[in-house]
C-alpha cells in the first residue's frame, strides 16, 4: 500500500492542496503558524521544481481578522465574519506570499462563490485564469469569496470548495491537509478499535457510515464534507488524499509514504471533462465547419474562427454548442469561447484579425481543443 499511496502524489501534474484553519492558524491568538507555512512552501517548492503545478485552497481568513477587529467571542453573525474575512484575507496573502517569495515563487489571490465553478460562464473565466497563472508560474492561492457569499450560497466549508477547483482544471490529485491522518472505520477519538484505511476505491454506504461529525473550533468541515468532496473529485478523474498536515512538510511526508487515505478514480481528468461537456450540458447553437477546420479536428486541434462557415442559434461565451461538418453531420460538441453574435462576426477571420474586428483581444480559438470532445 505505501507505494500506491506514494504514486498518488509522485505522479500528479497538477495538485490542489486544502489547508483548513486550525492548520494555519492559532486559535487563541489569530496568529498564522509561520514555521508551519514555510515548511509547507518548502514542500511546494520542491514540487514546481520537477514541474507539478500547484493551487492551494486555504483557509483562516476570518480567524487571522477576528482578532484584529476584536471580534473574541465564539459565534459571530454573518457581517462580521465578512468583515473579518476582509482584514484577514490581507494577512493571509502577504503571509503566503512572505514564504513564497523564499524560493522566487510568485503568489497569486483568486476568491470565488459557488457559482464561479458552477456557472458555465464564470466558470470558463475562472479556469482561463488559473491556467494563465500556472502557465506562468505562480502559484494561485484559493479562498472562498466569503465578503460577499451568504449563509444560504456559501460552500460552508473549504473542502468542497477544493474539490470543485480540482475539478475545473482537471488536477491529477487533491490533497486535504487535516487534524486527522485519514479515515478510519470509527471516529478514532471515540473508538480504540477504529482501523485507518488506507485506501478507497468506491464511496460506498459503508464508507459513508464511517463519516463523524465536525469538531468544534474554527473549522467548519468535518469527515462528511471530506466524504463529499471526495465525490466531486473522483467524478472528474482526480485521485484525492486525506492527510495529517499537523506535520511540517506534510506534501514531503505524503510522497514518503506516510499514513493517508487515498480515494481512487478509475477516469482521467481530460476524460471526465469529455464526458460532461458530450453529455451533460444542452447545446445552445451550432457551428458548421469548412474541410479544413473539420480535418484539423480530427487531427487533435482546436477551432479557429477562420475555418467555421456558419454559426446558428443564441448563446454566451462558455455555453455548449454542437459542431457539424459541411454535409451537416454532427462531428462534436464544445464550449465556445464568444457570445454567438460575437463568433459571427468573426467566423472565417484569421485569429490575429480578432481584436481589430470585435475591438477587444479574445481568444485565438473558437473552441479550445481541452473544451471540444469528437461525438
Amino acid at each position: 500500500m505505501t507505494g500506491q499511496r506514494q504514486s498518488g502524489l509522485a505522479a500528479a501534474r497538477r495538485v490542489v492542496v486544502k489547508i483548513g484553519s486550525a492548520l494555519l492558524v492559532e486559535q487563541e491568538t489569530g496568529k498564522i503558524h509561520r514555521a508551519w507555512l514555510n515548511a509547507l512552501a518548502d514542500d511546494v517548492a520542491a514540487l514546481a521544481r520537477r514541474g507539478t503545478e500547484v493551487i492551494l485552497v486555504s483557509s483562516g481568513a476570518i480567524a487571522v481578522g477576528r482578532r484584529h477587529l476584536g471580534l473574541t467571542r465564539g459565534n459571530l453573525k454573518l457581517e462580521e465574519k465578512q468583515a473579518a474575512a476582509a482584514t484577514g484575507q490581507i494577512r493571509l496573502a502577504h503571509a503566503y506570499e512572505e514564504a513564497l517569495a523564499r524560493h522566487d515563487i510568485t503568489v497569486a489571490q483568486i476568491l470565488l462563490t459557488p457559482a464561479d465553478t458552477e456557472e458555465r460562464r464564470r466558470h470558463l473565466n475562472a479556469r482561463s485564469t488559473l491556467a494563465t497563472l500556472l502557465r506562468l508560474g505562480a502559484v494561485p492561492v484559493i479562498n472562498e469569496n466569503d465578503t460577499v457569499a451568504t449563509s444560504e450560497i456559501r460552500f460552508g466549508d473549504n473542502d468542497r470548495l477544493a474539490a470543485r477547483v480540482a475539478a475545473m482544471i482537471d488536477a491529477d490529485a487533491l490533497i486535504l491537509l487535516s487534524d486527522i491522518d485519514g479515515l478510519y472505520t470509527a471516529d478514532p477519538r471515540l473508538d480504540p478499535e477504529a482501523r485507518p484505511i488506507p485506501e478507497v476505491a468506491a464511496i460506498t454506504p459503508e464508507i459513508e457510515a464511517m463519516a463523524g461529525k465536525a469538531a468544534p473550533g474554527y473549522s467548519s468541515g468535518g469527515m462528511v464534507t471530506k466524504l463529499a468532496a471526495a465525490r466531486i473529485a473522483v467524478g472528474a478523474g482526480c485521485r484525492m488524499a486525506i492527510a495529517d498536515g499537523r506535520i511540517l512538510n506534510p506534501l514531503a511526508a505524503i510522497e514518503a509514504g506516510c499514513q493517508a487515505t487515498w480515494f481512487l478514480s478509475q477516469v482521467e481528468p481530460r476524460t471526465a471533462r469529455k464526458r460532461y461537456i458530450a453529455g451533460a450540458l444542452k447545446p445552445c447553437g451550432t457551428v458548421t465547419l469548412d474541410a479544413g477546420a473539420q480535418r484539423a479536428l480530427l487531427d487533435g486541434k482546436s477551432l479557429l474562427p477562420a475555418g467555421v462557415t456558419a454559426v446558428d442559434g443564441t448563446f454566451q461565451r462558455g455555453d455548449a454548442v454542437v459542431v457539424r461538418a459541411p454535409g451537416g453531420l454532427e462531428i462534436a460538441r464544445g464550449l465556445i469561447a464568444y457570445s454567438a453574435a460575437d463568433a459571427r462576426r468573426i467566423i472565417g477571420h484569421k485569429s490575429r484579425e480578432i481584436e481589430a474586428i470585435l475591438g477587444y483581444l479574445g481568444r485565438e480559438e473558437l473552441i479550445h481543443r481541452d473544451d471540444l470532445v469528437l461525438i
